[in-house]
Order: C-alpha cells, then structure tokens, then sequence
C-alpha cells in the first residue's frame, strides 16, 4: 500500500496539528521528536523536562486527565536456557534494541498517556522519555496529576524505576520482602523454587465418580 493510499485512509486529525503545534511550542529544545501516530501525538522529551511536559499538557493544552504511565523494557528478551538460536519453537528475538514511535536511546523509556475532557481541544497525547539503562531515575508526577500516585508505584515495583519526590514510595503488588522486577526482561522467572499453592487442598471426587462407589 502506498503513502498515498494511507493518508487518504488516515489523515492526520486537525486537532494533532493544533496539539503539535502548541506543544512544540511550549517545549522547544526539551522536546526531541513529536508525531501523528494511530490516533495519538507522540511526543518525546528529555528527561530532566518531564515535569515540565505535565505541567505544559494540564496547564497549557488542558490535558486534565492521566489515563495511565507505564515503562517499557526494549532490551531483546534472552534466550530460555537450554534453547539455541536455531530452535524455531522459540519466536526470533532482535540482537538489538528496537525502539517503538519517536525513537530512543537506552534501554527504560517512561511513557504516559493524557486526554482532555473540555470540547474542542485537541483530545489525547503520549509523552515518552528515555530512562538510564542502569538506574532509571525520574520526577514524580503526583504533585501534577494525583492519579500518578499508584501508577509510578506500579512501575517501581515492576521495573526498578525510582521516582524523586514520589510521596507514598512503598510496594503497590509485590510483597515488601520480594527481590527484583518482574516485567523487567532479565528478570529470572524460572530460577525460583517451585512450591505448591498454600491454598491446594485435597478434593473427595463426586458420588458414583471414584471406582468403589
């Protein structure tokens, strides 16, 4: 299918080029790429300007509601021991990291999406920021948005993200003694003993089931 084809099947909505514009704007050199993309702006910055993002979406573009943050991992996925790079069961992983919309440059990236509410604004943006590869660090947006409170507690539980200022720091889902970051790729899900459910009980089989009814 050409590019033709596909913009006049998708145009870019108004709205994108008016948030586009605006964001652009408001950012300047803080942003590092900005795009239309299946129904959402995209938009990447730098990390020490992600405060700066949330407040120029809520206060500027009246992006008023957080519908989720979230973190993704673009490290490829090792491979299962006992596996080889020629065991076609197992789906072919990229050698190297490959980066979704808006590019990136390590290994963590935070994103976050925000709508608006109020008629006639432009209606939705995600905005993406690289993490340090080894210790992903970023500013909190709870001051900002209230609902971030849980979703940053999230992240830290299931990547290792550390979130400065984050009023209410502690565990979300993981219990206060567990060790790692589940969703993180490196995570060793099969080097951990494997012990019965606490809860598996015996269950007597049903009458005229078992052999000697």
């Amino acid at each position: 299918m050409s590019e033709e084809t596909i913009e006049e099947i998708a145009p870019v909505p108004a709205d994108h080029d008016q948030l586009i514009a605006e964001f652009s704007r408001a950012l300047g050199d803080d942003l590092l790429s900005i795009q239309s993309n299946q129904g959402d702006v995209v938009a990447r910055v730098r990390p020490e300007a992600w405060v700066k993002a949330a407040q120029v979406a809520r206060d500027e573009l009246d992006l008023e509601y957080l519908s989720f943050i979230s973190v993704v991992d673009w490290m490829p996925a090792p491979i299962p021991p006992g596996t080889s790079d020629s065991d076609t069961s197992t789906p072919t992983q990229p050698s190297e990291m490959t980066y979704g919309v808006g590019g990136g440059e390590t290994r963590f990236q935070i994103f976050a999406s925000l709508q608006t509410t109020m008629p006639g604004r432009p209606s939705s943006l995600i905005v993406k920021a690289d993490l340090d590869s080894e210790h992903p660090l970023i500013a909190t947006w709870s001051a900002l948005y209230p609902g971030a409170d849980w979703h940053e507690r999230e992240a830290m539980d299931m990547y290792g993200v550390t979130f400065a200022d984050h009023p209410n720091p502690r565990k979300i889902y993981l219990p206060a003694e567990f060790e790692g970051h589940p969703l993180r790729k490196d995570f060793p899900l099969l080097a951990r003993e494997v012990k019965p459910w606490p809860g598996l009980v015996d269950v007597e089989p049903m009458p005229g089931a078992g052999a000697d009814d």
